[in-house]
């Protein structure tokens, strides 16, 4: 099957780590298996997916749409916001068209049987953009419902759509309720449980500019987003002495208002006293060396997740995992079992948590040895091929 993946950006985040597990397992559970992939910005991404035999084709997404979002509707002043998207997206209106005209010519060049859109700027694209006929199918990774604006516009695009791959049952949930009429398939994320195992790890010291210390090692691994949680992990770090602190990650996104930086985190950090006990580490492409070096990996996201790929690799790798258990997170493990769970945005559960770890060796063993076990049964790249092969012929027809 000819499958073209449409991905908005060219970085590797979480949903493009999803898109390459994809180009990994699906040689193997699909005859005739020959994707190619269409970027909207170029990056990092292109060789990734070239060196797993993807065709890679960029077509930059003007700077003008590329900054049109609804992340600030979530918040107050809602009134002001919308108005300040839709003047935006008039502002783009033009740059649209001749996008438009690029991208349905170079999604024809792949006599695509199949086109995969990865993400919601991604959807909107292809609805202006597929060809007639060209079976298309969602990959969804948020929640809809929380995007308003978003919503709406896709309510509307959602007519030529196949069908959606959700990334857990709580999106699929979600999308159902905004798209009631869109044939849903829940597909879990995967991981390569070959590549994310246990074994040494990165010098995460000499990457966050800290000395070298001999001491608890408790991270976040997260893009800059607004709604990961940094500020929780750091106003939680700052109740538990004795351990060392660090954020791992970077800006990912164009729309404005959607993340933090790095230098509103670390005068945070400054504030609550947590000068040379937190260091900060760049994006790593292959983040499996950073979680071998921690002990601790924390998840904080202060909304609900959609899955939480980081907490699949880090329990692959048979990391103790503290986890803001919400959402399609929840579903990734057992309490008690193969980590530890806090409600969102509890700053003195997730210390009390992290002071568990950090008091319990043996806790922080047989947690990373059971969450090394899940990973293994359950996020499987062999899985994930099989299912969403399945999704496909269905999609397809």
């Amino acid at each position: 099957m000819r499958v073209t993946y449409l991905n908005p950006v060219g970085v590797i985040g979480g949903a493009e780590r999803v898109l390459l597990a994809a180009l990994r397992s699906l040689p193997g559970a699909l005859p005739g298996f020959a994707p190619s992939l269409i970027l909207l910005a170029d990056g990092p991404l292109r060789g990734a997916a070239e060196a797993l035999g993807a065709r890679v084709v960029v077509v930059p997404l003007p700077a003008a749409l590329a900054g049109v979002g609804d992340t600030q509707l979530r918040g107050g002043g809602k009134v002001r916001a919308l108005l300040g998207v839709g003047r935006a997206a008039a502002r783009a209106a033009p740059a649209a068209v001749g996008f438009a005209r690029r991208l349905r010519a170079a999604i024809r060049d792949t006599d695509a049987q199949l086109l995969h859109t990865n993400g919601v700027k991604a959807h909107l694209a292809a609805a202006v953009a597929a060809p007639r006929g060209l079976p298309v199918a969602w990959h969804v990774h948020d929640f809809l419902g929380e995007r308003p604006l978003v919503g709406r516009f896709l309510r509307r695009a959602a007519g030529g759509v196949r069908g959606a791959v959700a990334i857990s049952d709580a999106v699929a949930r979600d999308v159902a309720a905004v798209l009631p009429r869109l044939r849903i398939v829940t597909v879990r994320n995967a991981v390569d449980t070959d590549h994310f195992t246990r074994g040494p790890g990165v010098d995460l010291d000499a990457l966050a500019g800290l000395p070298p210390a001999t001491v608890l090692r408790v991270g976040l691994v997260a893009t800059f987003a607004n709604w990961k949680g940094h500020g929780v992990f750091l106003d939680a770090l700052a109740r538990v002495p004795g351990v060392r602190g660090y954020v791992v990650g970077g800006p990912i996104y164009t729309t404005a208002g959607s993340q933090v930086t790095r230098a509103e985190l670390a005068a945070r950090a400054a504030a609550l006293g947590l000068a040379g006990r937190v260091g900060f580490v760049p994006f790593q492409a292959d983040p499996r060396g950073v979680y071998r070096a921690l002990d601790v990996v924390v998840h904080a996201s202060v909304r609900p997740e959609p899955f939480g790929l980081t907490i699949a690799e880090a329990m692959s790798c048979g990391r103790a995992a503290v986890v803001a258990a919400a959402g399609g997170a929840a579903e990734l493990f057992t309490e008690g079992h193969d980590a530890l769970g806090h409600p969102p945005g509890d700053v003195a559960a997730l210390a009390a948590a992290v002071g568990r770890l950090a008091a319990d060796a043996d806790l922080r063993e047989r947690l990373g040895a059971n969450a090394r076990a899940t990973a293994v049964a359950h996020f499987g790249l062999a899985r994930y091929g099989r299912e969403l092969a399945s999704a496909y012929r269905a999609f397809v027809g």
